[in-house]
């Protein structure tokens, strides 16, 4: 009875679901930031965005929010079929296969993103918000998950590595958004996903545009450009 009440109560099998799901988006951005294969890191963003749309699923049916299935579907259409081949057709049409180099190598870069997701997991976690959507682990999962996107963003020098980085950013965004305002009308839950859409046609704009004209897509030669 003593070591309960220390302990705490067991989590359900909803929370223990859900913090399985968060954690899995998390290990798949990792995957993303050692991919070396461009095609990797795009069906690794699939795979987050497959993830985050059965969150989203789980929390509807577990919290009577419908709206969340409406959410799910567009999200699994946009983000997990659309936005990929769109993608996969760029680098089709470029014939790039590995990915760009990286400021730092595989190991430091790592490094990095597990310091900056172990501080954005524990600094969330020390503020006391509640939700009654979605676990307290939750929220700090989706901060980490942000923070590794930028890492990869920074560290890679490719479009590709740079804009699947943005794109995951978006999921960690959407995990967060689960927790705190899951109830949100569903408007602006697909006006987030709309940004999204604009997002990859600027990006899939800037792929063509600098393969045309560097014949790569790395963003090395763009330093020539500083001032």
């Amino acid at each position: 009875m003593r070591l309960a009440a220390m302990t705490g109560p067991a989590p359900t099998t909803f929370e223990g679901a859900t913090n399985t799901v968060a954690v899995l988006l998390l290990l798949t951005e990792f995957a993303m930031l050692r991919a070396t294969l461009s095609r990797s890191q795009v069906r690794l963003y699939a795979v987050q965005s497959l993830l985050v749309s059965v969150l989203a699923a789980i929390v509807a049916a577990e919290r009577g929010v419908p709206e969340l299935y409406a959410l799910a579907v567009v999200s699994l259409a946009l983000k997990v079929v659309a936005v990929p081949w769109v993608i996969t057709r760029l680098l089709r049409d470029a014939r790039v296969e590995i990915a760009g180099s990286g400021a730092l190598s595989v190991a430091w870069a790592t490094l990095l993103a597990l310091a900056l997701a172990g501080f954005g997991f524990f600094a969330v976690g020390s503020l006391d918000i509640r939700s009654r959507f979605l676990p307290h682990a939750a929220l700090g999962l989706s901060v980490a998950i942000v923070l590794v996107a930028f890492v990869l963003m920074i560290v890679r020098r490719d479009v590709v590595s740079q804009a699947v980085g943005f794109f995951s950013l978006e999921n960690g965004v959407s995990l967060a958004s689960l927790v705190v305002a899951a109830g949100m009308p569903l408007i602006i839950e697909v006006a987030f996903l709309f940004d999204l859409l604009v997002a990859v046609v600027v990006f899939g704009v800037l792929m063509r545009v600098h393969h045309h004209r560097t014949e790569s897509l790395s963003t090395e030669s763009l330093t020539m450009l500083r001032g």
